[in-house]
């Protein structure tokens, strides 16, 4: 069955090339429809934002996992540690755990993050429903060493920052870490071989200082979501109710707590929220249960596979999962191989979901079986063809499921589902049977203005006290430079500017570390590979890390090492990386969203070949996670770190 794509319930067609033809055409109208000019400046960073940056003010502050006061570990102004590693989510506590696994002393590792305590984007977002979208025994890292077995398949929020917490415990990492400091600038010292860090305090005085830290080696953990973003609308400074951002949830004034997310505080209120992606999938099901009533302003529907969570039964995970040492990394691995569909596939699927099902969903990280330019046009019709009867059976789902007709069509999606961030959830499509849940769609345009009492959509004004801003972040995939994802800003040798290299022309090896830029590591997306597990990517990463330096410290004792590709190697790294690019192609053309930077890829692109290149050259590894993580298997097993300038000094 393929649905009637003029919007009209399902139907049969009986010609399937005539339907897939017209099915393309309704895809390109509603990409259209959303294609807005201003791009990604519609939205306002809140890092950088002062008028609205108290959306993003750390509510968690006075919560942190001990109770204690935010002191920094015994480093004074000016002070040097060896490994200084920037910040605390999975990348930065995979790095100073694979550190210390590879017999690097941990007196000689500090660590710094804006937050009050460990766990990246699991410490910030704390909103009801919260729950990871990937199968928790391979999305949870350090399983295997902490012991631990998550309560659910699909782990939830306050689970998986208690996990952050236990490996800062078991590593011994409290005594290392800056918290609440927030790193402005990086700046490479040619004359002492080391970088200097200028960090201040994050939020109100509490008695520090602007501290300068000096590293020899510096390992850059900046996660992907870190960077909240609010819709840039009319008015949206004159509403005078209560609003917050989805990354900071505010309990004190919904009621309940993450753990007990029983919202009582709302049972008399109109809730608003703006946006429908993964966040607001999660939210609103949960907001359903307490609030008077809830408006759902979508300008583009998410495709939402169905999904129910369970229980971990301790058996079943004893005897099938945690049943023999590197059990964690040899389930990713098979994840890896049913995602990306390799021939032969293991016998057995271990993860077993609709993730490992799903076709098409190895799409946005590359395929392994890699694409020449010639061939990238027969792929895109592969891709399409494939995705159908996903994208198919989710609408067909909506339209069983939701009761109102009319609210069913504007639910549906229309456009490839790799094209935006997958949803996984049982109860989305359920909650707009509530008789207090309404969906607002805008057709594409999104809301016209904020107004004092409410938002105004479809020119109709929705007067709400509560107005929930779940619009995202500023990703920057494959555009962005380290220093630009995290607004840090890096100075290499001779006064190379990070930020102008990315953008101009990108040039490093492996797309984790880069000539001009001594002794620095970071963990992609450019130039590096992607996966749709990023626990798995940066599991990779920090072992490649804590390899290259155990390995040069071992053969240096006591001189200085530095280290950085060449400029001949990142060269050929980044045509390498070009090879690949047709294999990521089919991105090219998507509804406007985060993966595309709101259609400002492609409208660069369009402006000529000197655009286009300068955006291929800091795509993300084409042939997928798997080629990936085999080429840095390979370049570590040669052993002589091809590529690579190292001096030593005294």
């Amino acid at each position: 069955m393929i649905g009637n794509v003029n919007g009209n319930g399902p139907a049969t067609i009986a010609d399937k090339k005539v339907t897939v033809e017209r099915l393309k055409e309704k895809y390109e109208e509603e990409r259209k429809k959303r294609i807005r000019p201003e791009g990604e400046s519609q939205f306002i960073d809140l890092r950088t934002s002062g008028q609205f940056h108290h959306y993003i003010d750390d509510p968690w502050v006075q919560s942190n996992a001990n109770g204690d006061s935010i002191q920094d570990p015994p480093l004074d102004e000016g002070s040097r540690c060896k490994y200084l590693i920037i910040g605390t989510g999975f990348a930065g506590l995979l790095m100073a755990a694979r550190l210390l696994q590879s017999g690097i002393d941990g007196a000689d590792i500090r660590m710094v993050d804006k937050a009050a305590g460990y766990g990246g984007t699991w410490y910030w977002n704390r909103f009801p429903g919260l729950a990871c979208d990937i199968e928790s025994y391979i999305y949870m890292p350090l399983l295997e060493e902490l012991g631990w077995m998550p309560k659910h398949k699909y782990a939830y929020g306050a689970e998986i920052r208690a996990g952050c917490e236990a490996i800062a415990t078991k590593f011994n990492l409290r005594d290392k870490t800056f918290f609440r400091r927030l790193v402005k600038s990086l700046t490479w010292d040619e004359d002492l071989k080391e970088w200097v860090a200028v960090s201040d305090p994050e939020g109100e005085a509490d008695g520090r200082k602007a501290l300068e830290i000096r590293a020899q080696y510096v390992l850059m953990a900046i996660g992907l979501a870190d960077r909240p973003k609010l819709t840039n609308l009319p008015g949206v400074d004159s509403f005078k109710g209560h609003s917050m951002h989805s990354a900071r949830w505010d309990y004190a004034y919904t009621g309940g707590s993450q753990e007990d997310p029983s919202m009582v505080n709302l049972k008399d209120k109109t809730v608003g929220v703006i946006g429908t992606g993964c966040s607001a999938i999660q939210i609103v099901p949960e907001l359903a249960k307490w609030a008077k009533q809830v408006y759902v302003f979508q300008r583009t529907p998410s495709a939402v596979s169905q999904r129910l969570n369970r229980r971990t039964d301790p058996n079943q995970f004893k005897c099938s999962v945690a049943n023999k040492k590197g059990w964690q990394v040899e389930r990713m691995e098979n994840f890896n191989a049913f995602v990306h569909k390799t021939d032969p596939l293991p016998e057995v699927d271990l993860v077993a979901d609709e993730c490992t099902a799903w076709e098409t969903h190895y799409a946005a990280g590359g395929s392994h079986q890699g694409v020449s330019m010639e061939e990238a046009p027969a792929h895109l019709e592969k891709l399409f063809l494939q995705d159908l009867p996903r994208a198919e059976g989710i609408r067909n789902d909506i339209d069983r499921i939701v009761k109102d007709k009319n609210t069913a069509e504007k639910l549906k999606f229309w456009y490839p589902s790799w094209c935006k961030r997958p949803a996984f959830n049982g109860d989305w499509y359920q909650a707009f049977n509530s008789p207090n849940v309404t969906l607002v769609d805008t057709d594409g345009k999104g809301v016209d203005r904020i107004q004092e009492n409410g938002v105004v959509a479809n020119s109709k004004e929705y007067p709400v006290d509560l107005l929930i801003f779940s619009t995202g972040y500023k990703v920057g995939l494959g555009s962005n430079s380290p220093g630009a994802r995290s607004n840090i800003r890096i100075t290499g040798r001779g006064g190379k500017d990070m930020d102008k290299m990315f953008a101009t022309a990108a040039c490093t090896l492996h797309g984790l570390y880069a000539p001009g830029f001594p002794n620095l590591f970071w963990t992609g997306p450019a130039q590096a590979g992607f996966s749709t597990n990023q626990t798995y990517s940066l599991v990779q990463m920090s072992q490649h890390f804590a390899w290259i330096l155990s390995t040069v410290e071992s053969k240096s004792p006591k001189g200085r090492v530095i280290l950085e590709p060449t400029l001949d190697a990142g060269e050929e790294w980044t045509q390498r990386l070009l090879g690949t690019a047709a294999g990521m192609m089919h991105t090219v053309g998507c509804t406007p969203n985060y993966y595309n930077q709101e259609g400002d890829l492609q409208r660069k692109a369009a402006k000529g070949p000197k655009e286009r290149m300068q955006l291929m050259r800091a795509g993300i590894w084409g042939t997928g996670i798997i080629n990936y993580v085999n080429i840095l298997r390979k370049w570590r097993e040669d052993g002589g770190m091809e590529g690579m300038s190292i001096e030593t000094t005294t």
